[in-house]
């Protein structure tokens, strides 16, 4: 992804215009990596935390316990994208440590099950509110190899 389509992406998430077939696992990780990148953890979860929802409900998606923003899964990828974008040296394009990120372990949407069970995982208090990992500390350099 270049620079541009990276920056019309971040655009259309934050105006709500972009489609929900475009709303994936990689646009989701690309949103977050961005935002991870310019304003770092804390605050790209803040935002995060408020836009997605947004997003949802433009979608007809609704953010109930059972569907929509789900706080664990974007805790999770904040912090691994954080710990991601941290293994390339600073002068290194975000988009090109976003694409290897991608093309990793970090690129497959069921990463997550290698630090939570599925059920403890989906379960409405981690969609509500932030669960520890039952499998293994969740940790960047703890990915499985892709």
């Amino acid at each position: 992804m270049d620079g541009r389509v990276l920056e019309d992406l971040v655009t259309a998430f934050r105006a709500r215009t972009l489609a929900k077939a475009e709303w994936t696992h990689a646009a989701h990780l690309s949103v977050g990596a961005c935002y991870v990148s310019r304003h770092g953890a804390a605050e790209a979860l803040a935002r995060l935390r408020a836009e997605i929802p947004r997003l949802n409900e433009r979608h007809g998606t609704p953010n109930t316990a059972t569907s929509g923003y789900h706080e664990t899964i974007t805790a999770a990828f904040v912090r691994l994208l954080e710990e991601g974008l941290a293994t390339f040296a600073p002068e290194v394009p975000l988009e090109r440590r976003l694409a290897a990120l991608l093309a990793g372990p970090l690129g497959g949407s069921g990463v997550l099950l290698a630090f939570w069970s599925r059920d403890l995982l989906m379960s409405p208090g981690a969609r509500a509110a932030w669960v520890d990992p039952d499998l293994r500390p969740l940790a960047f350099a703890a990915l499985p190899a892709s």
